[in-house]
């Protein structure tokens, strides 16, 4: 392990959870251009996906229930890639399911992880 791997790690996961919160933004309240130029409907697929998104992200980048939080979002992500992505073809490089699928993994490594340092969930712990 390296000296700097708690720090990495900790930035890794605030980093994924914010883009996970601007998906968020897009699809919940028309930010970054909206969803066709605006928000989601908020009672539709896409725009409950939007709500998810925004408020799993924000728990992953601040370590509010790290490990919950991740593993929500890791299942958000596959059912994302399986319902919107697979039926375009198998290759995500092909049916533009790249996103979905990293998003998917990472968000499975943290919630296996756990919240490393910098994170709420480690105020009051020692995290070595």
């Amino acid at each position: 392990m390296s000296a700097y791997e708690p720090q990495a790690y900790a930035v890794m996961r605030i980093v994924a959870g914010l883009l996970f919160v601007c998906h968020g933004l897009q699809k919940a309240v028309g930010a970054f251009g909206g969803v066709n130029g605006a928000a989601a409907p908020f009672f539709s697929l896409i725009g409950i996906a939007g709500w998810l998104e925004l408020l799993l992200g924000l728990m992953v980048a601040l370590g509010i229930f790290t490990s919950l939080a991740a593993f929500l979002a890791s299942g958000q992500m596959a059912v994302a890639y399986f319902i919107g992505h697979a039926p375009q073809g198998f290759w995500p490089i092909m049916n533009q399911g790249v996103e979905a699928v990293l998003y998917c993994f990472i968000f499975l490594y943290i919630a296996s992880h756990g919240p490393g340092n910098w994170s709420v969930d480690a105020i009051g712990t020692d995290t070595h």
